[in-house]
């Protein structure tokens, strides 16, 4: 913890590099990824302070839309489509992923009800053709794609889609070798950008 409050300590020695931010956010992209410790969004796009708004879940789930039901992901969706107007939107999985891999191996969450319970929203089960995978390629890719599939399903998101004002984006990205992929729809493939 000690190094982390170190550089919080020095982090705002030129407040003018800051000013800017004050004045309120128009991030171009909206990036959903996982919460892992290991995918680091600004990190991975080279992204600077309010330039990419960003929605964390376990697994990178986007959970269905529910309008009776408001969740905290289907609010940010929606802010950042109508409110900030993002052009795009990114999905990016990652390899070593621990909730996909939960739920390709079929574990035992019981002792965890609440990431069970969460993990139960993941639309179709990843698929994998090698469930011993730790990187679990496939099945993070099968799930991205599921969830680039879920989001049309959200309403600011398929009206924009549909007046071609928004873009959705699917990545995978490997932790073990810092690449990125990104699907593309006409090989239906995830290659290197």
């Amino acid at each position: 913890m000690q190094p982390l409050i170190d550089n919080a300590r020095t982090f705002g020695r030129c407040p003018e590099e800051f000013a800017r931010l004050a004045e309120g956010q128009s991030p171009d992209v909206l990036f959903i990824t996982c919460s892992d410790s290991r995918v680091v969004p600004a990190l991975i796009t080279g992204a600077r302070p309010g330039e990419l708004f960003e929605l964390r879940t376990a697994g990178s789930i986007v959970p269905p839309y529910a309008s009776d039901r408001p969740t905290a992901e289907a609010a940010t969706v929606e802010y950042a489509v109508e409110v900030l107007g993002v052009r795009d939107i990114v999905v990016c999985g990652h390899s070593h992923c621990g909730a996909v891999g939960a739920l390709v191996r079929g574990d035992d969450l019981d002792a965890v009800p609440a990431v069970r319970d969460w993990l139960a929203h993941a639309a179709d089960g990843p698929a994998a053709a090698d469930a011993t995978d730790p990187a679990c390629a496939e099945a993070v890719q099968h799930h991205v794609l599921a969830q680039l599939l879920r989001l049309r399903s959200y309403p600011c998101v398929g009206k924009r889609l549909a007046d071609g004002r928004l873009r959705l984006h699917g990545w995978y990205y490997e932790v073990h070798t810092g690449a990125v992929r990104a699907h593309r729809a006409a090989t239906d493939v995830f290659e290197a950008l």
